[in-house]
């Protein structure tokens, strides 16, 4: 449904976007994450048409974008990271507004608000002023907005920042109803947590360039596993009674914290049956028994660095 090939932006010396590509399926979620000033947004705006790249091209549903006006484009909502409401209009208000700009009228337009009013949990709101909303009422409005004219891609670009749990649990029900109608979504946002539950794939950008792309599983597996074995133990000994440990094949180090031993390992389904061994060898009694992978953040982390970026 959505096809971004080789997008370029550069603002003088600066490549803010560069090679960019990806595709997106109907029914699929695509996170794209990366740092502040990793080329999130210039991205997401080139794709919405609201900047023009210096290179690349976009298709939806296979049709070339080609101009700022083009009629394919319509086939898109944007979900903007900045709220675009009125505060002195209602809600409904605003809609009748949004759905004027996509060229809805009469019936057809009061059943997309009604629609969408009732997608928000607004209903009961609609005659009111978006002033005396909150944030996360804010940001359902500003969704239900992009959903109009019934677009098949959405772009979203951080749709939850600030808004509380509440609202957060509903944008994310929104967001698989949609998926489950067919919807083809892009979302951006850094809360990694998000992205693990919402998306088909990942796609990581850095320097306005792709450093990951695939589903979770195949992003995951871009780090190295970090094979950490947690064993919670009944009854430890004292005085580093856990050092001959470090002798036993395959285990690369060793540390006791209270009654839980961290086991790193060179391969964890390998090597762990010999930690096992040597415990139940020494009278250890085994009483929990975990280990660990590599997470979106962790995965986030360690291709993009983890200094501050200040841009």
């Amino acid at each position: 449904m959505l096809e971004v090939t080789g997008l370029q932006k550069r603002y003088g010396s600066l490549t803010a976007v560069h090679e960019v590509s990806f595709t997106v399926y109907p029914g699929e979620m695509l996170g794209l994450l990366g740092p502040n000033g990793a080329g999130k947004t210039t991205t997401v705006s080139m794709i919405a048409g609201l900047l023009k790249p210096d290179a690349g091209e976009v298709r939806i549903g296979g049709g070339l974008v080609r101009r700022e006006t083009d009629p394919v484009k319509r086939r898109m909502g944007l979900v903007p990271q900045d709220l675009a409401l009125h505060d002195p209009l209602s809600a409904r208000e605003n809609l009748a507004l949004f759905g004027a700009l996509y060229g809805l009228s009469g019936t057809a337009l009061r059943r997309a608000m009604d629609s969408a009013l009732e997608l928000a949990g607004l209903t009961d709101r609609a005659k009111d002023r978006v002033s005396t909303f909150s944030g996360g009422m804010k940001r359902r409005l500003n969704l239900a907005a992009a959903l109009l004219h019934d677009p098949q891609i959405l772009l979203l670009d951080e749709p939850t920042v600030g808004v509380d749990p509440q609202s957060r649990g509903a944008i994310f029900n929104n967001l698989e109803d949609l998926k489950r109608q067919g919807k083809t979504l892009v979302y951006t946002t850094h809360y990694m947590e998000e992205a693990e539950r919402l998306c088909d794939r990942i796609l990581i950008v850095d320097h306005g360039e792709v450093v990951a792309n695939g589903t979770l599983e195949s992003v995951r597996r871009l780090v190295p596993a970090m094979n950490l074995l947690e064993v919670e133990i009944e009854n430890p000994g004292v005085n580093g009674w856990y050092g001959g440990l470090s002798a036993v094949a395959g285990v690369r180090s060793v540390e006791c914290r209270g009654q839980t031993l961290h086991v790193t390992l060179h391969d964890l389904m390998r090597d762990t049956p010999d930690v096992l061994d040597w415990l139940a060898s020494g009278g250890y009694r085994c009483s929990h028994l975990a280990s660990q992978r590599a997470d979106l953040e962790t995965v986030f982390l360690t291709l993009t660095g983890r200094s501050v970026r200040n841009a």
